[in-house]
């Protein structure tokens, strides 16, 4: 038997105005990301939450698939509308709820390994996926695609048991999916609103982020940076001092901590 989230649970402890207000519910569907793109197109409201118990083709960053076994972890994608000059400010503030989330819900602090998976003890617990579908300068649609593992055994799945985590296997215990999930959007709209406004979720952000200081590689398509992760700028690039003192600015790509 699949364990179901309890949404009137979930239902019970929203504190917000409007994201996950609208919510979409599937037990099984291929991707978050496909199902809330069709909603998006059909005129869903900014905040609609698309949660599904499954996800038979799952996928992270980069083309990565995403391991989504039934009725263990949080598989979400919100749709967001926000100004294009803000748009950037959805990388930030996704992986600091889910890291708030956690230790609100749960009790375990968490970092970021940049640009915006959450990390415990050095192992990943959550991923996040960005689409966006602009029309010239403007902003259609966001979907924010969070996956983060609760109840989930990773050493049954060989292929990420070494850098792979959950709530469950940093607690010793199940967790409640609903309390997370609650916080997660709780603290997403919280995040959102003061990116809105202001910087204080990036110095928030960047106070978790664990690549700072460290020796990095980073590599997007034929490009590949290497040196010390020497800081983050105010749109969440990252700034890599090159072996030659010189600096790179790196607005996305696959981050390697080196030795």
């Amino acid at each position: 038997m699949v364990a179901r989230l309890n949404l009137a649970l979930v239902e019970q402890r929203l504190k917000t105005l409007y994201v996950g207000r609208n919510l979409r519910y599937y037990a099984t569907t291929v991707s978050t990301q496909d199902a809330a793109r069709e909603e998006a197109e059909r005129g869903a409201p900014d905040g609609t939450a698309v949660l599904a118990e499954e996800q038979t083709a799952g996928r992270g960053r980069l083309g990565r698939s995403w391991v989504s076994p039934a009725g263990k972890n949080l598989y979400l994608t919100l749709v967001m509308r926000p100004p294009a000059r803000r748009l950037r400010v959805l990388s930030i503030v996704s992986p600091l709820a889910i890291a708030e989330a956690l230790e609100e819900a749960a009790g375990l602090s968490s970092r970021i390994k940049w640009p915006n998976d959450v990390v415990v003890g050095g192992r990943k617990i959550a991923g996040i996926l960005i689409e966006t579908d602009l029309a010239g300068d403007a902003v259609k649609h966001a979907l924010v695609g969070m996956g983060l593992n609760v109840n989930f055994d990773v050493e049954t799945q060989p292929e990420i048991a070494d850098i792979a985590t959950s709530v469950q296997r940093e607690l010793g215990r199940d967790a409640s999916r609903e309390e997370l999930l609650a916080a997660l959007l709780n603290a997403f709209e919280a995040r959102y609103a003061e990116a809105l406004e202001g910087d204080v979720p990036f110095r928030a952000w960047r106070s978790r982020l664990e690549t700072l200081g460290r020796r990095v590689q980073a590599t997007l398509g034929d490009r590949v940076e290497e040196g010390i992760a020497e800081d983050v700028d105010a749109e969440g690039n990252l700034l890599i001092r090159r072996d030659d003192g010189s600096l790179a600015t790196v607005e996305a790509g696959d981050v390697t901590l080196r030795a």
